[in-house]
Formats: structure tokens, sequence, C-alpha cells
């Protein structure tokens, strides 16, 4: 793979978003931060964080209905694959690092006020972290199927996934989402950029424990959690207790037939239409 097929493959599934699509670079302390931005520039701000490995497109099955009524920003994480682009001389590191990447991004992005946080899978659980880091900045909150925030992953999906961790190539890559999604019908311009970017330079990323529970417990912030009904990653139905049980004012729901991965852009209509809702 070389990073030009890459960035080819990004272009194709960047090509499915809204026409008017703006691409925007955001200097930050710890790099330059890519975010693909669209909807009405004086609508209330809305920033999607993708999943580990995915990319800011992933979200190209979302971001037309969203973008009816917010300004999205859809950001690539600093150090993975995608176009933001980290300082080699300060590295993210840590949860405090990323936070205070955040900050910085929303500032870069002129965002003086609150903000929508949208994050999915690893993203949703940076969103939540800087939820907890900063509630005055956050209006809402949607977590679709987090990762580490309220339950651990399931034994089986951590076994499956060793081999694209230990060894990443897209053949790998590929049977690994065959597996996880059930052989759903993915997009095919999406998966063969996922297959690239599991070759792409990366830094490791940062990991850590679930929040703790009397932190969960003093956000006081709308949350809502969407979870993947056929997921292979954790048990949908102990992430919505748990999440009840921790958070003060949280809606959860679950989607049926849709797997982790497959999420948030395979058949998304239902998702679109409860995320829509609840930004209100």
């Amino acid at each position: 793979m070389t990073t030009e097929a890459f960035f080819t493959a990004y272009d194709k599934v960047l090509a499915k978003w809204p026409e008017g699509t703006e691409h925007r670079t955001v200097p930050t302390p710890f790099g330059d931060t890519y975010a693909a931005v669209c909807g009405p520039p004086d609508a209330p701000p809305l920033v999607l964080l993708p999943g580990g490995g995915a990319t800011a497109g992933s979200w190209f099955g979302n971001v037309a209905e969203w973008a009816r009524t917010r300004r999205v920003y859809a950001v690539d994480l600093i150090g993975e694959a995608g176009r933001s682009v980290p300082d080699a001389g300060r590295p993210i590191r840590s949860v405090a690092d990323l936070t205070g990447w955040l900050d910085a991004l929303l500032d870069g992005l002129g965002a003086d006020g609150t903000v929508d946080l949208v994050g999915h899978s690893y993203g949703g659980w940076i969103a939540l972290h800087y939820a907890l880091h900063a509630p005055h900045r956050v209006r809402r909150l949607v977590l679709v199927d987090p990762t580490q925030c309220f339950a651990g992953f399931r034994p089986g999906y951590l076994l499956h996934a060793l081999p694209t961790l230990l060894r990443p190539s897209a053949r790998r890559t590929r049977a690994f989402l065959a597996w996880e999604t059930s052989g759903a019908a993915l997009d095919a311009d999406w998966l063969r950029l996922q297959e690239y970017a599991a070759e792409f330079p990366a830094a490791k990323p940062v990991t850590g424990p679930r929040p703790a529970p009397d932190a969960l417990r003093a956000l006081r912030l709308p949350v809502l959690v969407q979870l993947a009904g056929s997921g292979r990653t954790h048990d949908a139905g102990k992430v919505a207790a748990r999440a009840a049980e921790l958070l003060p004012d949280v809606r959860t729901g679950v989607l049926p037939g849709v797997s982790h991965h497959a999420l948030p852009h395979t058949e998304p209509a239902e998702l679109n239409r409860r995320v829509a809702e609840f930004l209100g």
C-alpha cells in the first residue's frame, strides 16, 4: 500500500459527502487536525469523532441528515490514519493530551460556546472523557456503540481482532470485518479505505480504564447511547444497563440488525433519525 493509494481511496469516500463540503486544517499543540465540514455556517456546531482506524469520511451515510440543522465538523484523529498530521515533538500519550487536543481543536474551529459531540467506538471513549473534562463545552453527547465506556470487550472479539493488531494488513482487516459484520454488504469504497488504513503509519492509540463511576454519576448533560444490536464487540444489553445505572440524564437504545463495525454508515436511517431527534 502507498500513501497515494490510501488518499485516493479516502477521496472516493469523501465524494459521498454532500455537495459543497469544505475541508479545513486546524493547528493544535499536538499537530494539524483535518476536518470535513458541511451544513449551514451559522448553525450550531456538531463535532464527529470516528472509531479507531477510521476517518472523518466514515460518516458519509449520516452527515446529509445531520447537516440540515447543524454545522458538522468530522475530524481525523491525531496519530490515526487520515489527513491529520501529528507533531513529532509532542505526541498524544494520555487522556489529558486527548482532551487538550480537543480543547485546542474546538478553539480553532471557532466553537466559543457549547458543541454537540458524537463519537463512534473509540471515538465515543474519547468523547465521553472530553465531556467529563469540559462539560461546560458540550451541550449534548451522543455515543454510538462506544467501547470501554461502560463494559469491556468480549473475549471472542479480542481473539479475532488480535491478528489485525499484531500484524495489520488489508487481508486480515477484510477477514476481521467480514466476521464481525456477519458478512454484511459493506460499502465497497469504505471497505477498501479500511484495508488501506490498516497499513497506514499510525501511532499507538491512547487507551486506559473505563471512566470512574463517580465521575459518570456527576455528569449532568444529556447523553444518547445507541448500540449495535448484532455487534460482537460487547454485550449491548449490559452496556445499556450500565449506562442507565451510571448516567443521570441518558437515553439508551439498540439498533437492530447492525454490527459494531458496520456503524455508523450501514443502514443509517434509524441512527440518523434518533440522533437528529435527540439533538433537537
